[in-house]
């Protein structure tokens, strides 16, 4: 027997449909990635935090070390974990709380809680790219918890049904995500519950998730027959993501939605629903020529969706130049052809690929998480102050829209 034939065989037996194939081998890849999870995180197990240093502490806060320690021996805030060595830590719930009482204790016009006050909008950031691979989900992700780590009241919304962030944020979706725990059930046509009935705290306190899965998918396939049956008067599939995010909008400053990456109408609905746009970009000529494409139809796709009444206006829109590897000539040069063709459009920093980043992420981790002695310190450090970077442009960004800057 054909050598090759044989193996087809061994693969996929003649007695097996191609449906029956697939289905046998999503089971197997399910069952290996569960089993990977129960590892990393067992079914009673939760995902925790790790404890922040005094040190780590000021620099969120924007004190001096010494300060954290003031507060402390005046009995003011939560007292600090004191470790066998002597070490002091604080958890994420303790940081929130130092804020709080510096803010109260402040004898002059500075604010330790940015939070928004009346008469600021809040902040919805689509974070979109048509093409995976371009660090969307590691983009969003950090920005969130960068954000929380700043003081900030935040939401994350997945939105893409293969649930990267909801599992980077310490979800199983297989597992921990039933029927009408996704946004799909705060936007589908027929009985939407409560957007408050969906959202989840998460361990890192201060960011809320709204979970995703495959159900996702049913907005997909049920908007066309919507749109064929709609009666006057009923509201257009755009305006459902947007009405759900009003519902809870009192209780966040920010809102980032990991859109997928394809343009079907969860991506427009979310492009609808944000006040500005993050667009991810790896510095390839195939990832520049994809991007191409994506802005060319998501052109076309909001002029429609303009002219039947969607009200589109965001505060910023910003590229994100993603898995940059400065040493790299060819990226380097798509960068600089970027920065001329876009200008102050492009983020000023760039999101460095880093072995720091990529680690974390095999457990299922930020960079935020897994603190200086998980990798190489230089190796940390450089990430890190990349990524902080870019949240701190992002910060500004949000600081501006609300007329502070």
């Amino acid at each position: 027997m054909n050598p090759r034939a044989e193996a087809s065989r061994t693969v996929s037996p003649s007695e097996i449909s191609p449906a029956e194939m697939i289905g046998e081998h999503a089971a197997i890849l399910r069952d290996r990635l569960q089993a990977i999870s129960s590892g990393l995180f067992p079914p009673s197990a939760t995902k925790t935090l790790r404890r922040f240093g005094s040190a780590e502490v000021a620099r969120m806060v924007g004190v001096t070390a010494s300060r954290i320690q003031q507060l402390a021996v005046e009995g003011l805030g939560p007292p600090p974990q004191i470790s066998a060595n002597g070490r002091r830590s604080y958890s994420l719930a303790d940081v929130h709380e130092l804020r709080a009482c510096l803010e109260a204790n402040t004898r002059t016009s500075r604010r330790y809680l940015p939070r928004r006050v009346q008469g600021e909008h809040i902040q919805i950031i689509a974070v979109a790219n048509f093409k995976g691979g371009s660090g969307k989900t590691t983009t969003s992700a950090h920005a969130a918890q960068g954000l929380v780590l700043k003081g900030y009241r935040v939401l994350a919304l997945d939105l893409d049904p293969q649930a990267s962030l909801s599992a980077l944020l310490g979800i199983q979706p297989e597992l921990e995500v039933g029927e009408n725990q996704t946004l799909y059930g705060a936007i589908r046509y027929d009985a939407p519950c409560p957007l408050s009935a969906i959202i989840r705290p998460t361990y890192f306190t201060g960011l809320d998730l709204v979970p995703a899965n495959l159900e996702l998918m049913e907005f997909e396939h049920e908007t066309p027959r919507a749109l064929s049956q709609r009666r006057l008067g009923d509201p257009l599939f755009f305006d459902r993501v947007l009405q759900a995010i009003e519902t809870v909008a009192d209780r966040y400053d920010v809102i980032v939605i990991d859109c997928p990456p394809q343009l079907g109408y969860l991506t427009l609905s979310a492009l609808c629903a944000a006040t500005a746009l993050l667009i991810t970009v790896h510095p390839q000529m195939l990832d520049i020529a994809s991007m191409s494409q994506f802005l060319a139809m998501t052109e076309d796709l909001l002029s429609v969706v303009s002219d039947h009444g969607g009200k589109l206006q965001y505060d910023w829109l910003r590229y994100l130049v993603t898995r940059y590897e400065p040493q790299d000539g060819p990226q380097t040069r798509i960068v600089g052809m970027l920065r001329t063709l876009f200008e102050d459009a492009v983020l000023t920093a760039p999101m460095l690929k880093s072995s720091a980043i990529s680690d974390a992420g095999l457990s299922k981790q930020t960079l935020y998480e897994i603190g200086r002695e998980s990798v190489t310190r230089a190796t940390y450090d450089r990430a890190l102050e990349s990524l902080e970077a870019v949240n701190t442009e992002v910060e500004t960004l949000i600081r501006t829209a609300w007329g502070r800057l």
